[in-house]
């Protein structure tokens, strides 16, 4: 490390054109603390919605839950790209303010529409919040020194985990007492007091990159990714060839393959493929495999704790604080993988916390063929995955950030978002899809079955494979380089 030691006095990024932190001191600290307000705010638009998720299906009278739960990542995935290339363009602390600001427009049409499709229009407006995440990490590469900047992205990337523990609760109780919209008026309420703070206290851009966005490239990128998350989303519940689904996944396609043909011939795409380079290309797989498979096992936590042992179904961790173990304590693995991952980023490298990472969430899945039934070695399997949540998304931005120019930060952190939202809707959905394959009736109710159980954790199993040969891949390319 340089001369980035906790505890000593560092320069102030404080006005336009100052040094960069070389260490912590009080005007850093603050900052920080501003940057996980913003990624709370995230958390308030792609997690609180589903505590709330049945109260909403009720009030618009619909079964389609894919669209409210996913619709935020899927709008995530498509503003990615063009908040990235704005950011690098016209700067990061005005493109961040007027995301957070466009998440809370969709907070409050989310809070008045009077219809379903209305309120998925609102949920695509606060999707943009996802973009916030690589905006926060893009911000950091610029205030802080290198090595700082590391330490400095796990704990901006994983403290917001902290507020989510006491967060389920706090929305179960205003849900109770002021209904669904409450979740809604949080999320406004986050969005505003961010946006305020970002403004008023975050430095000004002192680096920005002459050029123009291709609005058109964009578009064509975001939407065409939206279209085919939205096929994996929707083919599950509805066939995977019916007339609808198949439409997107056609519109997506061709909308990908356009953007392709057009981001080779533009003198500035809104992601130039031809100077991606192997070791981004290979740390983009190893997050997009890595991120799915983490999200997915945290999906299946949640079904299989309400089923209990005595069931006989062949899994089931029912029992008294089993969801409190199962996604309490890993909030504190989030935040202790991500610090830690970028403390040994600094010494060894991001390349080999993101190769760790991997290592850890292999093993916590397959521990879970065990864990399924039995409580105590399901919550070690729950703090090995949350430990590698933290370092995978650490890692991944740190990594990236090592291999892109000052000038390209913001395009290059916004397609590992993309990656993150990608891995988690694919998975998520085919997951999904595995256990409705194999569901059995007991009873005269539908339940899924211990093989679809095994099935699943075997998909995840499988991803982290992948991700751990990728990775391996990337070790050898790093070394082979220095």
């Amino acid at each position: 490390m340089h001369d980035s030691s906790v505890g000593s006095v560092g320069t102030s990024t404080g006005v336009p054109g100052s040094e960069q932190h070389t260490s912590w001191n009080r005007r850093l600290v603050g900052q920080v603390a501003i940057l996980i307000l913003v990624n709370a705010m995230v958390d308030t638009v792609v997690t609180a919605p589903l505590l709330v998720l049945p109260e909403m299906l009720d009030h618009f009278g619909t079964d389609q839950s894919a669209w409210i739960d996913a619709s935020s990542l899927l709008a995530g995935a498509m503003w990615a790209p063009l908040l990235g290339k704005s950011a690098d363009i016209h700067g990061k602390r005005r493109v961040l303010v007027m995301t957070l600001l466009t998440a809370l427009a969709g907070a409050l049409v989310c809070l008045v529409a009077p219809s379903l499709w209305v309120f998925i229009f609102g949920r695509l407006l606060q999707g943009a919040a996802v973009g916030a995440v690589f905006l926060t990490v893009a911000l950091i590469r610029d205030m802080c020194a290198p090595d700082l900047a590391m330490i400095a992205t796990g704990i901006v990337t994983s403290g917001s985990a902290l507020l989510s523990i006491g967060m389920p609760a706090l929305f179960e109780i205003t849900a109770a007492k002021f209904g669904w919209r409450s979740v809604f008026v949080a999320s406004a309420i986050f969005a505003a007091t961010a946006a305020v703070l970002v403004r008023r206290l975050l430095p000004k851009d002192t680096l920005r990159t002459p050029g123009k966005v291709d609005i058109a490239g964009a578009l064509l990128l975001g939407g065409g990714l939206a279209a085919v998350l939205s096929y994996i989303s929707l083919g599950s519940d509805f066939g995977w060839f019916a007339v609808g689904p198949l439409a997107l996944l056609v519109a997506g396609a061709a909308a990908l393959a356009r953007w392709f043909l057009v981001a080779s011939r533009v003198p500035e795409p809104v992601i130039d493929i031809r100077n991606l380079g192997r070791p981004l290309e290979l740390t983009l797989l190893v997050v997009v495999f890595g991120t799915g498979a983490y999200q997915s096992m945290l999906t299946l936590f949640g079904l299989i704790a309400k089923v209990s042992a005595d069931q006989q179904l062949g899994y089931g961790l029912a029992a008294p604080g089993a969801l409190g173990l199962l996604y309490g304590v890993p909030a504190i693995g989030i935040v202790l993988g991500g610090t830690l991952a970028g403390a040994l980023g600094t010494r060894f490298g991001p390349a080999v916390t993101l190769a760790g990472g991997v290592a850890l969430g292999t093993v916590g899945t397959v521990g879970m063929f065990l864990g399924d039934s039995r409580l105590p070695l399901a919550v070690v399997c729950s703090f090995l995955l949350s430990l590698t949540a933290g370092t995978l998304v650490t890692s991944g931005f740190n990594m990236a950030a090592t291999l892109a120019p000052p000038e390209r930060q913001g395009v290059v952190s916004s397609m590992v978002m993309v990656m993150v939202a990608t891995g988690a809707v694919i998975l998520k959905f085919v997951g999904s899809a595995v256990l409705k394959s194999t569901n059995t009736v007991i009873d005269g109710e539908t339940v899924n079955s211990a093989a679809g159980v095994h099935d699943y954790i075997a998909m995840a199993a499988g991803a982290f494979t992948a991700a751990a040969v990728v990775a391996v891949i990337l070790l050898r390319t790093r070394r082979g380089a220095r």
